[in-house]
């Protein structure tokens, strides 16, 4: 009976579908536990081998799960709204959602051939009107919502209206913009409705406002920070500059300090818990206020080290600083709008990173010093970021190196801290004859204490006040792209306008360009039936706009991270139609237990799904404030990229290339082996060239696809002119052995290097468990490892000999005998490794486990259904379609999927004799197995009375004979 992996896992995947065999219930009075992969979005290349790295650990933890007795919900769905989509959509004309699906249907193709145990019948996707549906409706809660520091949550907006109307804003503690007018509760009331919304935008969780926005040319859209690769576009490679923009935002900086706290309160990897401490970035000081000589404006700005103040020498301001162009003199302004414009050509990232450059601008205004009353001179300098803190900061040059590296290079005062100023005059205290320095409140030697002093002496003169400061900016919410959520907004009167949930969706509408429109709107911009009707309550034709009754619909779209917020809460109930999770499901389901994902989006998707969580806890939506419990980030699985090497003259292409043979890995050897030497001259001749042209002869590294190699290292030409047609009438030089040789290099697995392996091909030639469990074999789950497909033929091998195990020639030969004690302790001992790994996710460790637990059993000619059928259980989670189909020839009618997980017994790992080796002087003649129960003389008594104690003795009486229970046994003669 052969094992026919092809058949067995189309079938059971069938099987699977068919039954239902891993629907999750909602009330079940089984414990309950969530699985769940971090969503894939279906890109047109489809699935390599890494990326079923993750889902192929979840599935194993899922599978685990269920055959320890949990309700296992295990999901999966598609992140399917996006730029790539899009971009693609310009390129041919053809709409997102086809492409969508078309990509969808391949990556749902994929999944089912690696057997993955999901519940499809919660399957969810960001761009299915349905879903996003309720992405619109968090979105209008978050408008409808202010966040009160007072009782430190969000709450309706209503209720800050009735404090209004009782009391006016002067009392109200609330996270608001920074320029908030103060008014009482007749002037609230006094105020015309578009003011009175006007105010409120200023304190909901989600507004508008001119924003300063990394803004793509070339795409048409804004782009977030980790879009931005080295100041252009991840996607492309195009440019990317700064501009202000009126977008929707959200104030994510609200709960800045309770998503700091809760990472306290959840099992996820220190470096992510790191990247988001970061990235939110508490800091505590003071606020100190600047005025601006001969301008009735004021610089704000935060600082760490207040104590630092008499040290202050110049102040900078970021280019993009509201001020710049209002105090900049005449005679600066042409420097200053050159250096503003170089500068919006760089990303946030970019000016970040960048810690060599030293470049600035003198806008040739001055400062006040608070203290002091001396003139600061103001500098703008690309170092000094808009969106952290005022956009401004004092600089210090001998307390901190980029202020004094900013200081030397321009020639800037750089003064001692500590040296005696008098304050008096300037602070008014010269009272009673006592005049004030810096030095009487500040205490050079203990500078906790300096910050105290100073910012108490700030607070008592109105220069400032102490405060807790975050790196983190509120989230710019809008996109300049089609293949998005549509806002559920309109616009009355110029403001913003919810629309009621009832009528939710609203659909993204048909338009003929995906591009902005030529006057510069967003893609939306190209649709003609984009209008909103507020008596009919439906999106009509823009022709009808009136202002009065029908007005203009949003054309921003939210960004890819606004349905993968909340996704994870869906999957609870995602057929339901009425609200985006009931509270019955949610109540069971609560959050998340495992949460596998990439690393990559610790900053991004895993901020912003706290922020909404948090948000809709506090709402009295969810039940939990964390939605993820535990969260493991699997590493990367690398591809090996094959190059060749072409050559190259004055910098032109000659279609000429060379074997790898003629290189050290990136480096030509040039005369270094005489073989190769040899060669040069065919170099040069199929290259056009004669030997004057040598020097100038270069080479470089070109990817070809793996799919061209024949082995490991060596290229099939036939094979390589048939796979692009710039190699197909190029010139090859052969290496020393007339082979053409490529040269390996580990890299990130990508299209774009030609090293991905399709998981189609390998399910083909090996099958699925062979790549479950490769995949795990490579090493630990949160290590980065490169793929080699060779590797994989051991992993088969073992399935195969792991059939053997069950079956002869004729069929399955299993056995009711009594299990021997050596086959009970190689089964417990495998349950008690695989159950620890499992639990420690240490999942490479228990494929060699499997191997070793084989291999014993196939020496022990075991075939006993006490031992194999428990060891089938075991294997299960890692190769469930081989499992699956043993379990069935073994004569079980149901799945083994859960079937109880075998209870270790440590009974059987207890060792009760002992094979004791049995020495004459010190010499190893035999071995002996006892009981460990037998006394000395017992062991004594029985080792002489041995017949081959009696040979090696040939009738002599030993002279001692030495014995160590559970150890040794020697015998003197």
């Amino acid at each position: 009976m052969q094992y026919n992996h092809q058949e067995i896992e189309k079938k059971w995947q069938k099987y699977w579908a068919e039954k239902g065999t891993f629907k999750a219930e909602n009330n079940s009075d089984k414990p309950k536990y969530y699985v769940l992969d971090m969503f894939p979005y279906p890109s047109g290349a489809g699935l390599h081998v890494g990326h079923p790295l993750g889902y192929i650990a979840s599935d194993i933890y899922a599978r685990y799960k269920r055959h320890k007795g949990f309700n296992v919900l295990h999901p999966q769905g598609y992140d399917s709204f996006g730029l790539p989509a899009e971009q693609y959509a310009i390129q041919t004309g053809q709409h997102p959602a086809i492409t969508t699906e078309t990509n969808i249907k391949t990556y749902r193709r994929q999944l089912d051939n690696i057997g993955f145990s999901f519940d499809w019948s919660r399957e969810v996707r960001t761009s299915n009107p349905e879903y996003y549906k309720w992405t619109q409706w968090i979105f209008i809660q978050l408008f409808n919502s202010w966040y009160n520091k007072d009782t430190d949550k969000a709450e309706d907006i209503a209720t800050l209206v009735v404090k209004f109307e009782a009391e006016g804003n002067a009392t109200i503690n609330a996270v608001s913009d920074e320029d908030i007018t103060i008014f009482s509760a007749d002037e609230w009331k006094s105020l015309s409705e578009k003011q009175q919304q006007e105010i409120l935008l200023q304190y909901r969780l989600t507004f508008l406002s001119d924003t300063e926005v990394n803004w793509c040319p070339a795409l048409g859209t804004v782009l977030a920070n980790d879009e931005i690769i080295n100041g252009v576009s991840e996607r492309g490679g195009h440019p990317v500059v700064r501009k202000k923009m009126t977008q929707w935002s959200m104030r994510i900086s609200a709960y800045a300090q309770r998503l700091l706290d809760g990472l306290q309160n959840i099992d996820w990897p220190q470096p992510l818990k790191d990247s988001q401490t970061n990235w939110i970035g508490r800091s505590q000081g003071a606020m100190v206020s600047f005025d601006v000589d001969g301008h009735d404006a004021k610089i704000d700005v935060f600082t760490t080290r207040p104590d630092t103040i008499f040290g202050v020498s110049f102040m900078t301001l970021a280019p993009e600083h509201e001020l710049v162009a209002k105090i900049t003199t005449a005679e600066q302004k042409e420097a200053v709008e050159a250096y503003v414009e170089a500068t919006a050509k760089r990303s946030e990232r970019d000016r970040m990173a960048d810690v060599k450059t030293i470049s600035g601008v003198f806008t040739g205004a001055y400062a006040l010093h608070p203290f002091t009353g001396k003139q600061v001179p103001i500098w703008i300098g690309d170092y000094v970021l808009a969106s952290y803190g005022t956009g401004a900061v004092m600089a210090v040059p001998c307390g901190d190196q980029r202020d004094y590296d900013f200081a030397k290079h321009f020639g800037l005062e750089i003064p001692n801290i500590f040296a005696e100023v008098d304050i008096s005059e300037k602070a008014n205290d010269a009272k009673d004859g006592i005049k004030l320095a810096n030095s009487d409140f500040l205490d050079g030697l203990n500078y906790k204490k300096g910050m105290k002093t100073v910012i108490y002496e700030l607070e008592k003169r109105g220069f400032g006040y102490g405060k807790i400061n975050y790196r983190l900016r509120d989230a710019v919410f809008s996109r300049q792209r089609y293949w998005g959520e549509p806002f559920p907004v309109y616009y009355k009167d110029g403001m913003p306008q919810m629309i009621e949930a009832k009528h939710l969706p609203i659909a993204l509408p048909e338009v003929e360009k995906y591009l902005p429109t030529e006057d510069g709107k967003p893609p939306l911009g190209n649709a003609d039936v984009w209008a909103w009707n507020s008596i009919e309550n439906r999106v009509v034709s823009n022709e009808l706009i009136d202002n009065e009754t029908v007005f203009p619909l949003e054309l921003n779209t939210m960004p890819g991270w606004a349905g993968s917020s909340w996704y994870f809460n869906r999957y609870m109930d995602s057929n339901n139609e009425g609200e985006f999770v009931s509270k019955e499901a949610v109540d069971y389901w609560k959050e998340v237990d495992l949460y596998i994902g990439g690393s990559e989006h610790a900053t991004g998707h895993l901020l912003y799904a706290r922020f909404w969580q948090k948000f809709l806890f506090d709402r009295g939506l969810l039940p939990v404030d964390e939605f993820a419990e535990k969260l493991i980030n699997q590493g990367m699985i690398l591809g090996t990229s094959a190059f060749v090497y072409e050559a190259l003259f004055e910098g032109k292409t000659k279609n000429v290339y060379l074997s790898a043979d003629f290189f050290q890995g990136h480096n030509y050897i040039s005369s270094a082996d005489e073989d190769l030497e040899n060669s040069k001259e065919e170099i040069l001749r199929k290259a056009g060239l004669t030997s004057e042209n040598e020097s100038t002869l270069k080479f470089r590294p070109v990817h070809i696809d793996v799919s061209c190699l024949d082995g490991d290292v060596e290229v099939n030409l036939d094979r390589l002119k048939s796979w692009r047609e710039d190699f197909k009438n190029a010139e090859y030089v052969n290496g020393r052995n007339g082979e053409f040789l490529s040269f390996r290099e580990v890299e990130k697995m990508s299209k774009s290097k030609y090293n991905v392996v399709n998981p189609d091909l390998i399910c083909e030639e090996y099958g699925a468990d062979s790549l479950r469990l490769f995949e795990m074999f490579l090493g630990p789950l949160e290590q980065t490892k490169p793929w080699k497909t060779s590797g994989i033929s051991g992993v088969y091998s073992f399935l195969k000999k792991l059939w053997k195990l069950f079956t002869d020639e004729n069929g399955i030969n299993v056995s009711d005998a009594e299990p021997t004690k050596d086959e009970l302790k190689t089964l417990h001992k495998t349950i008690k490794k695989v159950e620890e790994d499992i639990e420690n996710f240490s999942f490479n460790t228990s494929v060699s486990t499997f191997m070793i637990a084989v291999n014993e059993l196939t020496a022990l000619k075991c075939n006993k259904r006490a031992i194999l059928e428990p060891l089938l259980v075991l294997i299960s989670p890692y190769a469930p379609h081989i499992a699956e189909e043993l379990w069935s020839q073994l004569g079980h009618s149901e799945s083994i999927a859960t079937v109880a997980f075998p209870i270790f017994e440590e009974k059987h790992l207890i060792e009760s004799s002992k094979n004791y080796p049995v020495s004459f002087n010190g010499k190893m003649r035999f071995t002996l197995e006892l009981p460990l129960d037998m006394s000395k003389d017992e062991i004594e008594k029985t080792v002489m009375a041995h017949e081959k104690t009696q040979q090696q003795l040939a009738g002599r009486e030993p002279k001692k004979v030495i014995i160590v229970p559970g150890k040794i046994i020697n015998i003197v003669g």
